[in-house]
């Protein structure tokens, strides 16, 4: 379709059928035999008419050919324009097949990954029907209280999210919407969604615009830039004002200094919890506030449906805003052909052979393997030797549920566990128990509680648990050697999932003390979908193999990974506390005036912890042995149209050939404002085979030198810098230079 086609569609429409475009509802109740009952029960807060349900433009959470198809069909039977729906979806680390979670992608340090994982995602969903993804999740995360955390692609560094960013937007959206396999990326959430106050989902954000611009706004900045055609708003307030209605945010910084063109759309119900945030004074208020902040979509709430229409007989600017917001979407819709095509790219002859196939399994398996981290191998246990004897001990050795908290729609038929595939590699000499579930009683009912699901009851619980932990040590007695399975419940990180303790469990720490008093190495795999407090057990495990949630073929990299045949290469994205009472803790802080010293009192510090993460941001070890042995500078002195090379000698001081992301940190010594310890600004993955030696390179410009200062001008200063290479933020090869104006 023409531009004139869409203006001339735009025309014929009634402002009732315009405002529907604006609104989007779950899409099952279109696939209810009886829509009048729909209309009473579950769109009933929406207050939808069954005129107004067919004038909607888009719908939640709907996917597969058949559904979509017949949704599809069921809306344009009755509407009158015939203007197709579009499908939007929460793909967050996968459709069928579930990859890893987000923050475990990002682990790997490698953008090949991440964008192998995108396509896969985008070509598997979108022949099922999905026009747009809920994906990615760009928040920069510092704090590990936040269950959100678990979908963060970059973690705590904003160079890492910018770098993801762009390349998760062009994987999902690719050259043209047009083609097989590509779909719309959403990028949420529009803004700072991470720096919601004490961990707290859904609260307060507050910080200075300086602070906004230099480390939360990056990532947001490379999606639009790589041409991301919808952004999501954040549940959050900044600057005071609730971001769906939050026109500085919008208008000024993301439309008009980004130039971004394309949809805005709530998240889930904001604009109507405008309200509950104390400012909008009622729904009619919320629409009037969203509209001129230039909120396009409603998602969930009858908000723009009730309200919009006499706003808009009231006021002509109201009425050009709505204008300007059906524009945008008609014209998104006719970029994905729908005008043409109201089904999009589905294919069902091709959703029998793609789905879950074994090529992508096999694929998904070698990308799982890239974001294991290995936190912890005392005395080289790992990888594990296959004539020792084992004890696969923990509520996850036989256990499917290792996707995440994001992916209802995954096909866990394909899920393997750890104690099938130990068997199939070890068979005899694997022995297994469970030891202990994965939460105590009480815990795992107020996670049932939350989400108004049956209560759990164990009689005699402790009798129970203490029984359990008795077979767990009679089954290890005979065996070299504990692997242990542990972590979190997958509904304990995510959405609405802060945690103010962010340790294991109690009862899996009473089976690790237990354990331990026979003397055996404890190997533990580690499900997680945050960072874990570890101080409290560290001491009592030879070998700490975090996998967050791994998705699908998780068990399969897992098992492969223990045994060798596969080296570990994973960094961390997000530091891992000492202690919760440390978050938010991250890598690229300010110094004090009173740095910490040891042994000093009167310094920045913590009375019964060390001030440093327990495993700093970069952090992760390998099977072999790297060593960085020097770092030189070509020159020391740099002007701004110039670079500076700096070349680091590594060697690989094992028999075992492997990958390590080596990693350059620079930091300002002197600024018209203060700047970071340090802060990462390039970083190489590269394969060494043993005892090689490389000379790997980086070029440091000037554009890696700039930061805002007091006036918010984007600018590099004169002055004196550090460089520092290594295999983590902490440890690290350091050389100074100068920039001369």
């Amino acid at each position: 379709m023409k531009y004139k086609e869409i203006l001339k569609l735009l025309n014929e429409m009634t402002i009732e059928e315009k405002i529907g475009q604006m609104v989007q509802i779950a899409g099952d109740v279109f696939l209810s035999e009886d829509t009048n009952s729909m209309l009473t029960g579950p769109l009933k807060n929406l207050n939808l008419s069954s005129e107004k349900l067919y004038q909607i433009g888009s719908v939640l959470n709907i996917v597969g050919a058949e559904r979509v198809k017949k949704v599809q069909d069921e809306y344009l039977s009755k509407s009158r324009l015939k203007i197709p729906l579009l499908f939007m979806d929460d793909i967050i680390n996968g459709y069928k097949i579930a990859f890893p979670i987000p923050i475990a992608q990002g682990c790997s340090w490698s953008p090949k990954v991440i964008k192998q994982i995108a396509e896969i995602s985008a070509m598997e969903s979108s022949i099922a029907g999905a026009n747009v993804n809920f994906s990615p999740m760009v928040d920069l995360s510092r704090d590990a209280r936040w269950g959100r955390v678990m979908e963060s692609i970059g973690g705590e560094d904003p160079f890492l999210g910018e770098i993801y960013a762009k390349i998760m937007v062009k994987a999902y959206q690719g050259e043209n919407l047009l083609e097989m396999g590509n779909l719309v990326s959403c990028v949420k959430h529009i803004a700072a969604y991470g720096a919601v106050e004490a961990g707290r989902d859904y609260n307060t954000v507050d910080m200075s615009e300086r602070e906004f611009r230099q480390y939360y706004l990056p990532a947001y900045k490379a999606a639009i830039e790589a041409g991301a055609e919808m952004l999501m708003t954040s549940f959050n307030v900044i600057n005071g004002i609730p971001c769906t209605v939050n026109k500085w945010l919008i208008q000024k910084v993301i439309r008009e200094e980004l130039g971004f063109r394309g949809i805005i759309i709530s998240d889930y119900g904001a604009i109507e919890e405008t309200i509950a945030h104390g400012y909008s004074e009622n729904g009619r208020v919320a629409a009037k506030n969203a509209i001129y902040a230039g909120v396009d979509i409603d998602m969930m709430s009858s908000i723009y449906a009730n309200h919009l229409k006499d706003l808009c007989v009231e006021n002509k600017e109201i009425e050009n805003k709505v204008n300007e917001s059906v524009l945008r979407i008609l014209t998104l819709k006719n970029k994905l052909g729908l005008f043409e095509n109201p089904y999009g790219n589905i294919d069902k002859k091709k959703e029998k052979t793609y789905l879950m196939n074994a090529s992508n399994l096999e694929k998904a398996k070698k990308l799982t393997q890239e974001t294991f981290v290995l936190l912890k191998n005392k005395n080289h246990i790992l990888p594990l030797q296959k004539n020792k004897k084992v004890a696969l001990i923990g509520p996850y050795v036989d256990n499917i549920g290792i996707t995440g908290s994001w992916t209802m729609f995954s096909d866990k038929s394909k899920n393997s566990t750890i104690l099938d595939i130990f068997k199939e590699k070890m068979g005899s000499k694997v022995a297994y128990s469970k030891g202990c579930e994965i939460l105590r009683q009480e815990e795992f009912n107020k996670i049932l509680s939350a989400d108004g699901l049956p209560l759990v009851n164990v009689e005699d619980e402790e009798k129970v648990e203490q029984e359990m932990i008795d077979i767990a040590i009679q089954t290890a007695k005979n065996t070299d050697v504990i692997i242990l399975a542990l972590g979190e419940h997958y509904k304990q990180s995510g959405e609405a999932c802060s945690r103010s303790g962010i340790s294991l469990p109690e009862n899996q720490i009473k089976l690790i003390n237990e354990l331990h008093k026979l003397s055996k190495p404890i190997i533990l795999i580690l499900f997680n979908g945050r960072p874990i407090q570890l101080n409290n057990i560290e001491g009592k495990l030879d070998a700490i193999l975090d996998v967050w949630f791994p998705g699908t073929t998780g068990a399969k990299a897992i098992v492969e990974m223990i045994l060798g045949e596969v080296n570990p290469s994973g960094k961390l994205t997000m530091s891992f506390p000492q202690n919760v009472g440390q978050c938010p803790v991250y890598y690229n802080h300010y110094n004090t005036g009173r740095p910490h010293y040891d042994n000093v009192r009167y310094v920045s510090r913590y009375q019964d912890i060390p001030t440093e993460s327990f495993y700093p941001f970069g952090y992760g070890l390998s099977y072999s042995n790297f060593r960085y042995m020097e770092m030189k500078l070509d020159k020391h002195k740099m002007y701004q149209d110039e670079s500076i090379t700096v070349t680091v000698k590594i060697e690989n001081q094992s028999d075992y050939a492997g990958y390590e992301v080596i990693q350059l940190y620079i930091q300002d010594l002197f600024g018209s404002v203060v700047r970071p310890v340090k802060e990462l600004k390039a970083f190489k993955k590269e394969y060494f085979k043993p005892y090689e030696i490389k000379y790997v390179n980086f070029d440091i410009c000037i554009d890696m030198l700039k930061f805002w200062n007091e006036k918010l001008e984007f600018v590099a200063e004169k002055g004196d810098f550090k460089v520092f290479v290594g295999g983590d933020s902490v440890n690290v090869l350091e050389d100074k230079f100068e920039l001369l104006i």
